[in-house]
């Protein structure tokens, strides 16, 4: 029983470090993502009304040039909401959304009469097909932070523990 009480204490150690950061490395990785793609959009040319009939309900109601300007200012503002762990759970919610929108839209394939023909969609490639898999590990990996928020090492958790 002793011998194992090293491995134990580890783990402990672990534990209370994945309390405090456990969810830095998605927040990092996802700001960095996602602030990426609006910087391009930031950056580049509305290519939106190409796509605006793919677009889900009710965005395909919208001007291509306001979805345009929502998703690149989500695009831009969630990120950093992300990066400081402020209002984390809605930023991911929103990001998730914008997501589901960019699947629907761009990313899932146009045709397809199988579910063989659909599986070749999930890849990152420039072969057509779809090219859903980074979209679909984005929401996997927005998902904790929607459900559980940010860890302590955030201003949420901050805000939380500091009396009203």
């Amino acid at each position: 029983m002793t011998r194992l009480a090293p491995i134990r204490n580890a783990f402990v150690r672990i534990d209370r470090l994945g309390a405090w950061s456990a969810d830095l490395p998605l927040r990092l990785f996802l700001a960095w993502e996602f602030f990426e793609s609006g910087l391009e959009k930031w950056n580049g040319e509305n290519w939106f009304a190409q796509i605006q009939p793919a677009f889900p309900f009710p965005f395909d109601l919208m001007p291509a040039g306001l979805n345009w300007q929502l998703s690149m200012w989500v695009e831009l503002i969630a990120p950093l909401l992300l990066l400081l762990g402020l209002g984390t759970r809605l930023a991911a919610l929103a990001l998730a959304v914008l997501t589901v929108v960019a699947i629907a839209a761009v990313h899932w394939p146009a045709h397809w009469s199988s579910l063989a023909e659909l599986a070749l969609g999930y890849s990152i490639s420039d072969k057509g097909f779809g090219n859903y898999k980074l979209p679909l590990i984005y929401l996997v990996a927005l998902l904790p932070l929607m459900l559980k928020g940010a860890g302590r090492l955030s201003l949420d958790a901050l805000l939380r523990s500091r009396p009203l």
